[in-house]
């Protein structure tokens, strides 16, 4: 699995940046969304390629240790926030009203990520066996109008609400939910490539017929070796 290190990379990245941009609220024409809403899709998309080439036993450690490094990145933000300031620096107020919202938009992302990709995940990996590997477009957009449905709205729930108005609040998981999934569907032509270019370089090709699909039954064993189903 030599391109298999580079795409977990690319999902950990995915993950820190828009967990920190997520404290942002911005208003783009019809769209009323936190700053995560542009960068977030791309998690998606690359779990559906981990499930899709790797099957679901690596797509869980890979989510696993993104929640892992976004749990390490909040408490240094906590840490680094509740340090006395130097005399002569007068940013600690910017800095604690950006970053000093971090944990609970950290802990709001875990459990709804949490949620959310693993249901894509299950839905996705469950379709390509039914299926029998075609029709990938369905998998990818299927499973995620139901893991994004399912997370947008425990995102935005705990990360925004008594923060913004209620009314807001709903217009905000709307606009999050349609942008998200849009952002899918118009990157279904990447998802082709990037998961044909993967399946052909590492030569495998994962089918979770007995995979347990419990998100907390996992080991490292999992990334040891892989079988090819084709």
């Amino acid at each position: 699995m030599r391109l298999f290190p580079l795409v977990m990379s690319a999902f950990v990245t995915v993950l820190l940046v828009s967990n920190t941009v997520a404290v942002k609220v911005t208003h783009i024409g019809p769209f009323y969304f936190d700053g995560a809403t542009i960068l977030f899709p791309l998690a998606y998309i690359f779990g559906d390629i981990l499930t899709e080439v790797y099957g679901y036993k690596r797509s869980r450690i890979v989510v696993w240790t993104g929640f892992a490094a976004c749990a390490f990145m909040s408490f240094i933000y906590w840490l680094v926030g509740v340090l006395p300031a130097a005399g002569d620096w007068s940013g600690q107020s910017a800095y604690i009203t950006i970053l000093g919202q971090i944990p609970r938009i950290v802990i709001a992302s875990l459990i709804a990520y949490s949620c959310g990709e693993f249901v894509n995940a299950y839905i996705l990996a469950k379709m390509k066996i039914a299926t029998k590997g075609k029709h990938l477009w369905t998998r990818t957009v299927g499973s995620t109008f139901v893991g994004q449905g399912v997370d947008t709205v425990i995102f935005v729930t705990i990360a925004f609400a008594g923060i913004i108005p209620g009314q807001l609040l709903w217009y905000m998981m709307v606009s999050n939910y349609i942008f998200k999934t849009s952002c899918e569907v118009l990157a279904t032509p990447a998802t082709y490539a990037a998961v044909g270019f993967l399946k052909r370089t590492e030569q495998v090709d994962c089918y979770d017929t007995h995979t347990n699909f419990n998100p907390f039954k996992f080991s490292l064993r999992d990334l040891e070796g892989y079988t090819a189903n084709r």
